[in-house]
């Protein structure tokens, strides 16, 4: 659907989608708006070739795992998450491992939030079998990349070390990496799930180190998108965020950035800059350090 929503957009334009997307939504659809990434298809990781002692599980999210790269003008060509990550982790001297059939594996929270708990832990029971085999048992640290699952894993599994990508990119990758902040201002956006962690410092503090000013916007508290919410009751995404747009505006950011793909599609959407994830920018402003 992501692929054929693509054609589509590009036949029709932003305009286009604009119209056809209300409509469609009044007729019970999911809501469809530019903001909506391309599909990633069924493409699979593929050993990046770095060799390394220094390891890290890799557990890319259900839903970075179908969606592919933003449409919205504006978002940096840039490769597709997965990819971006393998080679922040390359530069910094870590070799990525991912977990057995993992396009089998989900955290369970999206069957948690529609009133299915015994699947939920099913799924994470899977997932955390799967972990701890890629881990060694728990040997090497394990990253997910979007922070509301890594808050579902983190309150249900406890044999190994989990971190979402703000924290692990600050704490086992930011000191092997040389930075050069570029001249721009960015937006960051603090999730509910990175709050409830305690990492919000972590996640600007990452940022800052990437761009030469960042700006958290007032009154912005949760973003309304609420999971995939935010496809059906989009009503409750535009009240959370209609203190945005004018703070972007007025700040002058030309992109934001945050750690959770769905709360990024609302923030594009209600911003008029394209929201990615933390990772995106740390790549961009950084370097190998020199042996």
């Amino acid at each position: 659907m992501l692929t054929m929503a693509n054609v589509a957009h590009s036949v029709i334009g932003d305009k286009g989608v604009k119209i056809v997307g209300k409509v469609l939504h009044k007729a019970g659809a999911p809501l469809w708006t530019p903001s909506l990434p391309v599909g990633r298809g069924k493409k699979k990781p593929v050993d990046t070739g770095v060799q390394s002692d220094l390891k890290v599980v890799y557990f890319p999210s259900c839903i970075n795992q179908t969606m592919g790269r933003s449409k919205t003008k504006g978002a940096a060509a840039q490769p597709h998450l997965i990819e971006t990550m393998e080679r922040l982790c390359a530069k910094a001297g870590y070799q990525v491992i991912y977990p057995e059939n993992m396009e089998h594996l989900c955290c369970g929270m999206i069957w948690e939030s529609k009133g299915m708990p015994d699947i939920a832990d099913e799924m994470t029971a899977k997932l955390e079998a799967a972990l701890l085999k890629a881990s060694e048992g728990g040997k090497y640290p394990v990253l997910c990349d979007q922070s509301p699952c890594l808050h579902r894993m983190r309150h249900h599994i406890n044999s190994m070390r989990l971190y979402e990508p703000a924290e692990f990119i600050a704490d086992f990758l930011a000191p092997r990496l040389k930075f050069h902040p570029i001249k721009e201002t960015v937006a960051v956006h603090v999730t509910c799930s990175t709050k409830q962690m305690g990492l919000g410092d972590k996640i600007i503090g990452l940022a800052s180190k990437c761009a030469e000013r960042v700006v958290v916007p007032s009154e912005i508290g949760c973003c309304g998108f609420a999971g995939d919410r935010g496809f059906t009751y989009p009503e409750l995404n535009a009240w959370a965020l209609r203190k945005l747009k004018p703070q972007i505006q007025a700040a002058g950011a030309k992109h934001g950035y945050s750690n959770s793909r769905t709360c990024e599609i609302g923030l594009t959407t209600h911003s008029g800059i394209p929201y990615q994830s933390i990772a995106y920018l740390v790549d961009q402003a950084t370097d190998a350090k020199d042996n």
